[in-house]
């Protein structure tokens, strides 16, 4: 088995597509007129159409898949997400993690890893984070916890 070690970065660029965010959007249940509907969303602040925030995170989420399971076995335990500005639906985004802390775990066989992670938008602003709850929230202070058998 392979060890994770903490300061490890991994990320993706993905091009996000109009017509696949609102696909994503309809298969996720969300029938928000801003993921569907470019005329609508053109009267919006926004001025165009937006990628939901299912996708964006889900994206983000998969990426850890991808990238721990070709070290063997694994499950994500739990992620908190922020959203900061809007992600366009035509937009090229970047996923990015970081690993924060790495802790054997016995019982497992294997490693809870803590990560940091986020996802810029075209312009370098982040548009998301996963991060650490805010001091006094009741979840635990592990980002996302990956364990890797």
């Amino acid at each position: 088995m392979m060890h994770t070690e903490p300061h490890e970065r991994f990320s993706a660029v993905l091009a996000l597509a109009p017509a696949a965010t609102s696909a994503f959007a309809r298969a996720a249940g969300d029938l928000n007129p801003l993921h569907h509907d470019a005329d609508f969303a053109a009267t919006t602040r926004f001025g165009r159409m937006l990628a939901s925030g299912p996708q964006t995170t889900a994206h983000l989420m998969a990426l850890t898949a991808s990238h721990f399971s070709k070290r063997g076995a694994m499950l994500g335990l739990e992620f908190w997400f922020r959203f900061r500005q809007p992600i366009y639906a035509d937009e090229t985004i970047t996923l990015e993690w970081l690993v924060v802390a790495v802790n054997q775990n016995r019982r497992l066989n294997g490693e809870i890893i803590d990560l940091r992670g986020r996802i810029r938008k075209e312009t370098g602003e982040t548009a998301g984070r996963c991060e650490r709850p805010r001091p006094g929230h009741r979840k635990p202070l592990n980002i996302a916890r990956k364990e890797i058998a």
